[in-house]
């Protein structure tokens, strides 16, 4: 099988050295995305409690009545376009938006800020990072 592999890349230089571009550009766009705009659990913890951040939390309503933040709203991804005008009032404040693992929320932090949401954080490592680090968790 590692013969194989060997073969092939000494027998296709160009897609090999292609695909490996392509893999350097993905992850070094995915380290620069990660780190913009994220905030740790820390970080939210003192936007919540110093700034009154909003939180959003945007996992389906069965994990959010597993587990949230307290005091966090749930706008469910796929439903971020239709009820935005619920945060026009808090506008002004810090937006922190929770996903199950910080991977999703950058999609909702991104329509935020085009929505003119200045100040619009993802929470890195999501839910399960909040968790993991010993925070509280509300369950309905």
């Amino acid at each position: 099988m590692i013969d194989q592999l060997f073969e092939f890349v000494q027998n296709h230089p160009l897609l090999v050295g292609a695909f490996l571009m392509v893999l350097t550009a993905w992850i070094a766009y995915e380290v620069r995305n990660s780190a913009a705009s994220g905030v740790s659990s820390s970080q939210a913890t003192q936007l919540i409690n110093r700034e009154d951040a909003v939180v959003v939390d945007t996992r389906e309503a069965n994990d959010f009545k597993a587990g949230h933040i307290a005091g966090a709203r749930n706008i469910p991804q796929s439903r971020i376009d239709d009820r935005m005008g619920e945060l026009e009032k808090v506008k002004d404040k810090p937006i922190i938006v929770v996903c199950k693992s910080g991977q999703a929320s950058g999609i909702t932090m991104a329509k935020l800020t085009k929505a003119g949401f200045t100040r619009a954080f993802k929470l890195k490592g999501g839910m399960m990072q909040w968790q993991a680090d010993g925070l509280p968790v509300v369950k309905k």
